[in-house]
């Protein structure tokens, strides 16, 4: 079918519904349902949340393009995640964790991600904030600003490795709440 060369054209993995539509040139929704459906039942297109589908099965996506996909609007990752893979909590962190402009909780697979919901005055300032490989993802520091928006108490296990004048300016700058003065 030619809807299916169509599909292969694309390095995109990820599409909505109305991607779908678009690409394949259908405008009545029960053709493309149907559409849908007979791809899914031939093993073309898998479902994985609604109203999202991919080309190739869930475990051999990338994690990020997939939570970037299911919120389908701006976020970038933040707060726990990137605390630890910086080491500066221990505890194990089953979420991915972003912030945008609504709170969700999602899992896709063998994946969870949790969106936290940040002002847009906060959110779509890009201090501290980097671009890699399409995914947006916070410094340290930023994340430990983040964090500590969401929860000024919180505890980090290892504090001496964050920069905490840095996160000073990123919360001064953003117009964080003044939560904590360490540094």
């Amino acid at each position: 079918m030619y809807r299916i060369n169509e599909l292969i054209k694309f390095d995109q993995k990820l599409f909505h519904t109305n991607d779908l539509a678009l690409l394949w040139g259908i405008s009545d929704r029960h053709n493309l349902y149907m559409t849908i459906t007979r791809y899914i039942d031939r093993g073309i297109l898998f479902p994985l949340h609604k109203g999202l589908y991919a080309t190739v099965p869930v475990d051999s996506l990338d994690p990020l393009a997939v939570a970037r996909a299911v919120i389908h609007r701006y976020t970038y990752l933040t707060t726990e995640s990137v605390l630890a893979q910086a080491g500066v909590i221990f505890q194990s962190v089953n979420d991915f964790t972003f912030v945008t402009d609504r709170s969700k909780r999602v899992t896709i697979g063998p994946w969870s991600f949790r969106f936290r919901q940040l002002k847009p005055e906060y959110l779509y300032n890009p201090l501290g904030i980097h671009d890699q490989d399409g995914n947006f993802i916070a410094s340290t520091e930023r994340a430990v600003a983040d964090m500590l928006y969401f929860n000024p108490r919180y505890h980090f296990d290892l504090p001496e490795s964050i920069d905490f004048s840095r996160v000073n300016e990123i919360q001064q700058a953003l117009g964080y709440p003044d939560v904590r003065s360490q540094a």
